[in-house]
């Protein structure tokens, strides 16, 4: 593989790669701490975290921000509101701000496990020019990708 695919995961995908050492998501975070992913977390994504982690799995915000600490990843900022706008065509406003975040980002993958939102319209993609999956379809693209 010649290039370090640039993955954009959402809150559902980031605290089910902390959750467990087992699942996709988790090799996708393992995969960014080896360099071979670039891991593109926003704004909004970490917030989300932070918030659901404190609500739900007070005990385990030590190890989520050790994590940041650790992994190699780039944080980019919120959207402009032009962005999120554009992205309202496109997706329910709930989950706007993340497409807009990956599009302006021009991320290769966005990983998510809201297939409903995402994933159900095959136009969201379509139209927002990127490839949207779950952590395993991700699995596979890369797969795909290292296999050339």
């Amino acid at each position: 593989m010649d290039w370090t695919p640039k993955v954009f995961l959402d809150t559902s995908a980031l605290i089910a790669g902390l959750a467990s050492a087992t699942g996709a998501s988790h090799v996708i975070l393992a995969l960014a701490e080896a360099g071979l992913v670039q891991l593109v977390i926003s704004d909004e994504v970490l917030t989300e975290a932070e918030r659901n982690l404190q609500a739900k799995l007070p005990r385990a915000l030590p190890a989520y921000r050790r994590f940041l600490t650790a992994c190699p990843h780039q944080l980019i900022p919120s959207p402009s509101r032009k962005d999120v706008l554009m992205a309202l065509q496109i997706i329910h406003p709930k989950d706007a701000p993340l497409l807009a975040a990956a599009m302006v980002q021009a991320v290769d993958y966005l990983v998510t496990l809201n297939t409903r939102h995402f994933m159900d319209d095959p136009e969201v993609s379509r139209q927002a020019g990127l490839r949207i999956g779950t952590p395993g379809d991700f699995l596979g693209w890369f797969r795909q990708g290292i296999k050339g």
